[in-house]
């Protein structure tokens, strides 16, 4: 039986011990008036769920005293009798007499019994074919040997006393010849049991005298179908075949028939024990005692799923066969469609391609300038001709003023460009779309310009004139935003009225102005570092004075990639004693902050040597090293520091002094050439050890001969030694002409390729 909705459930024991699968088993169910054309619909649904059982089943109705009802196995009891008809007739069609071989009709058999509305619990009735009213069936069974066979009755009535409709059920049994037994009541008992136990359908009784109308028996078919034994579910009611799929208009209509007490049919999907769903067609009628009181219901369920699954796979095949039609019928605007979607995902695919590759060239051909003038230039290559038949940039400066404007078309047009944009680009006024682009930082589009439009958006008359010079027919202008603000606006003008700007031109054209910005902005940050950048260099690298007696030249170059700024430095002094000082440092570092501690140095190596009451370079360096750990000025430098001291007599040789901390070795060139590397010259780093010792080396060089000085960035190569680069040096020093002067000998000093990953600083001073 289904599920029952309820409030309560409670468990139980079995009222009837389980047998043995019997033999072959017949049942003869009487349920429905519906098939008597009686046009009643009470208990329309159990005929439908025993019709095609392997199985004899009949329907009585008691009142009339005749069988309303036949399923497939029945008609092959007793032939094709024409039903209605009453109840002796069927029998003595079929060949039913008692065990003693007499009619039924002429005796008190099940049959009759049950018709008169009483229960039969089991009576043992002979088959014999041979003495069967149907003269067709009683000569087959002859002609084929037929035996005698014994069928077990039983029968209850389905609905009460007073009702429309009086109706019974019974069932047969179907045995093959007894076994020999001494105790005939104990295989009579046996043969009820198996009647009732041994059936190929589900058959299940429940008490709604009790609470919650539990079940009290269930044949061995409910196990096989439910995978519940008998002892789980008696005293229970079965809902607990329920699940999360079972409809609930299934589980409605079984309520609304238990509280009728009317028999009631339905097909609803249930559950087994170990969780797997199967469709349940049930059909649940109430049975009455003598007094007419409800005494039980009895359910008979059916595995129908693959019924459902046939009918659903039928109705799913009539439903692919009418789509099919229907698309069949529309295949042809089908398939135009798809043509035109083809179409039109082709046109899209190609301005997709054609727009990445308009951002591809935009992104490499705008990063490749850092000069205003010529991206501004680039920009409107872009546009013009293709997006539009002319264009024009407006540009802002950091306080939002116009600060510079470029306009192309695609013919030139050049003088009424110029005209255009001095009388109206470079004083936008408000209505303009440029000026709203601006403005709201948002796109404007102008499908038509119309004369209104253009009178509003273009004040000056002259720069009107030039507009329908130029052409123009739809404007579409978009701000350029970088970095939160807004760098100006980019307008675009169409001369054909068939070719006017749509929304996927305005997406086009932002994508492009996000990018033109960004490189504008870059540039602008560019400019202004290198100003910067500019302006500390002029104040850290001094120009060379004219110092009498001597000829000098320098040579920079910096590392670092965004500023013409670094660690090293050079400087020349004539200093109070007519003496001459010269200096050559690099302060660890190539950027910015590094020239900016060179700076520090510099200004206090100046003031130490320009002050100094003792001259000795030596000591010089030591009180430099102390004040620089003392102030923090640096971190490291290295630095070679000498002082010429001029001779007396003219002709006579330059005096040096030189010491080093931590620096290359200073090349001398003599008069003739030759070039002699300072090696013995040596010290230790500025910002290492305050109180490290330098000493000063002291060399008498004849006039004519030139001292050069220089930073590591001359001498360093990856993977090489530095002597390797020493000798390098000398070699293209010594290698210059006889008579080189200082210049030049810088020249051949930095002919050779640099590693630019440091700075060089070179000074280069000729005595005379």
């Amino acid at each position: 039986m289904a599920s029952v909705p309820s409030e309560r459930d409670r468990s139980g024991t079995p009222l009837a011990p389980e047998a043995d699968l019997g033999q072959q088993v017949g049942i003869v169910t009487a349920a429905s008036a519906a098939v008597a054309d009686s046009g009643k619909a009470a208990h329309a649904g159990l005929p439908g769920v025993l019709a095609d059982v392997p199985v004899a089943v009949l329907v009585i109705d008691r009142e009339a005293g005749s069988v309303v009802y036949a399923n497939t196995a029945a008609v092959h009891l007793a032939g094709d009798v024409g039903l209605p008809v009453d109840i002796d007739t069927w029998g003595a069609a079929a060949g039913l007499t008692d065990l003693a071989g007499r009619p039924l009709a002429t005796s008190s058999g099940p049959l009759s019994t049950v018709a008169q509305g009483r229960p039969v619990t089991g009576e043992a009735v002979r088959l014999a074919p041979g003495t069967s009213t149907e003269p067709g069936r009683a000569g087959a069974a002859d002609a084929g040997g037929l035996g005698d066979q014994l069928l077990w009755v039983t029968g209850f009535p389905l609905s009460r006393a007073g009702s429309d409709q009086q109706l019974s059920l019974v069932v047969f049994l179907h045995l093959d010849p007894p076994e020999q037994s001494g105790d005939p009541d104990a295989y009579l008992q046996a043969l009820r049991e198996r009647a009732v136990i041994a059936t190929d359908i589900t058959f299940t009784i429940t008490d709604p005298r009790q609470p919650d109308d539990p079940l009290v028996w269930v044949n061995p078919s409910f196990t096989r179908v439910t995978g519940y034994e008998a002892d789980e579910v008696i005293g229970r009611n079965c809902r607990f075949l329920q699940g999360p799929a079972t409809a609930a208009d299934a589980v409605a209509t079984i309520r609304a028939g238990l509280e009728a007490r009317e028999t009631v049919t339905t097909t609803l999907l249930n559950y087994r024990k170990d969780g797997t769903a199967f469709w349940n067609q049930l059909s649940v009628s109430p049975v009455f005692d003598g007094d007419g009181d409800l005494v039980s219901f009895v359910g008979v369920q059916t595995d129908v799923t693959e019924r459902v699954r046939v009918e659903r796979e039928r109705e799913a095949a009539f439903a692919a066969e009418q789509a099919a039609r229907q698309e069949a019928e529309l295949a042809r605007s089908v398939a135009e469609q798809a043509q035109t979607d083809a179409e039109h995902a082709q046109a899209a695919a190609e301005r997709a391609q054609g727009r990445l590759a308009l951002m591809a060239e935009a992104t490499s051909t705008l990063i490749a300038t850092l000069d205003m003038s010529e991206l501004l230039d680039r920009l409107t290559g872009l546009c013009v001709p293709r997006l539009a038949d002319w264009a024009y940039v407006t540009v802002l400066d950091e306080y939002g003023e116009i600060h510079d404007a470029v306009a192309r078309h695609r013919h030139g047009r050049e003088a009424d460009l110029r005209e255009f944009t001095a009388q109206h680009v470079m004083h936008l006024p408000a209505m303009s779309p440029s000026r709203r682009s601006i403005s709201t930082s948002q796109p404007v589009l102008l499908a038509e310009v119309t004369p209104e439009i253009l009178e509003e958006a273009v004040t000056s008359p002259t720069a009107r004139e030039a507009f329908h010079r130029l052409g123009g027919s739809s404007v579409l202008t978009v701000p350029m935003l970088a970095r939160r603000r807004t760098l100006g606006a980019i307008a675009l003008v169409r001369t054909s009225a068939d070719r006017a700007f749509t929304r996927d031109d305005v997406e086009i054209l932002e994508d492009l102005a996000g990018r033109a910005a960004l490189a504008i902005d870059n540039v602008r940050l560019y400019q202004r570092e290198h100003a910067v950048a500019d302006t500390l260099q002029r104040s850290l690298l001094p120009v060379l004075p004219e110092v009498p007696g001597i000829v000098a030249s320098a040579h920079y170059v910096s590392a670092s990639s965004v500023a013409d700024v670094g660690g090293d430095f050079y400087d020349l002094l004539h200093l109070p004693d007519d003496s001459v000082g010269m200096v050559v440092g690099d302060v660890v570092g190539h950027d910015v902050a590094a020239a900016a501690a060179m700076g520090h140095l510099r200004g206090l190596l100046r003031a130490c040597i320009w002050d100094a009451e003792d001259a000795d370079p030596g000591r010089m360096l030591a009180r430099v090293d102390r004040l620089v750990q003392g102030l923090g000025v640096a971190s490291l430098a290295t630095m070679v520091y000498a002082r010429a001291v001029r001779p007396e007599t003219a002709g006579a040789p330059w005096r040096l002094h030189l010491a080093s901390a931590g620096h290359p070795p200073a090349l001398l060139r003599s008069p003739g050439g030759d070039v002699r590397v300072l090696e013995e010259i040596t010290g230790m780093l500025v910002g290492v050890d305050a109180e490290a010792h330098r000493s000063t080396v002291v060399l008498d060089v004849p006039a004519g001969s030139t001292l050069i000085a220089y930073t590591d960035g001359l001498i360093e190569r990856p993977g090489e030694d530095m002597d390797q680069g020493i000798h390098e040096l000398r070699e293209r020093i010594a290698a210059a002409p006889v008579g080189a002067g200082p210049r030049e000998l810088c020249d051949a000093a930095v002919s050779a390729a640099l590693d630019h990953r440091d700075d060089v600083a070179l000074l280069a001073v000729r005595f005379g």
